[in-house]
């Protein structure tokens, strides 16, 4: 078998490069301002050393809610859980019914160590999230004893205007496709608030994480890939 080498196009490389720049010096910002707001960050390039670190935060014996999130499948970290010793309430495994994740959402309330990703993530550390069950961003809030948001830099922004913006015209309308619900936004692409209501609406709590009560509760894994919608 011949390996495949990877060949820039011309100004390829420069581009990758420029990125990873940028995505390192927002990374510090971030971790700077998540600081100041009693919360914690770390910054990798790769999805698989951030998934290797989050893995150390994660003792033997403990139970792992997760929330709705293609980023922990995509960066292999769902994978990874799966393999520890640990009680993993996975509704992601196969054949897995309704009732079950349902039982599964609200058991991980009360998980020891909570796993999702973020919606947005503004440069000043505000953590942003909208909802349409609401149960992720219920146990961002409260109840688990820790919890680790796995971010790809794709979805850091500036402000939380911007944040808010980009879910409801960017992330909303692909979700609705991936977990088939019939939103108007799914037909045009970008947010149709005055048509949009239940059921067919997925954007039903908008949560805002300014702070953390709690020093180092809620830990960003913050990743220059990107990763999730």
């Amino acid at each position: 078998m011949v390996n495949k080498i990877f060949v820039p196009r011309p100004g390829e490389e420069v581009y990758m490069n420029a990125n990873k720049a940028i995505y390192r010096s927002q990374a510090e910002e971030i971790i700077k301002n998540l600081k100041k707001r009693s919360m914690d960050g770390v910054y990798f390039e790769k999805a698989e050393q951030a998934v290797a670190s989050i893995l150390m935060e994660i003792p033997d014996g403990v139970r792992v809610g997760l929330g709705g999130s293609e980023s922990i499948i995509e960066s292999g970290l769902v994978d990874a859980l799966r393999k520890r010793n640990i009680r993993l309430l996975d509704r992601y495994r196969e054949n897995v019914s309704e009732k079950e994740v349902w039982e599964m959402r609200r058991e991980g309330l009360s998980a020891d160590i909570y796993v999702s990703s973020s919606n947005a993530v503004t440069l000043d550390g505000k953590i942003v999230n909208m909802d349409g069950i609401g149960n992720r961003v219920a146990a961002m809030i409260f109840g688990p004893g820790k919890v680790i948001l796995l971010v790809g830099m794709n979805k850091v922004v500036k402000t939380v205007e911007e944040a808010i913006a980009r879910i409801k015209n960017y992330v909303a309308p692909r979700n609705a496709i991936r977990v088939n619900i019939d939103t108007p936004c799914s037909k045009k692409g970008f947010c149709q608030e005055p048509r949009c209501i239940p059921p067919h609406r997925i954007c039903s709590q908008l949560v805002i994480i300014e702070s953390s009560m709690f020093s180092g509760r809620i830990k960003l894994f913050l990743v220059g890939e990107e990763l999730g919608y």
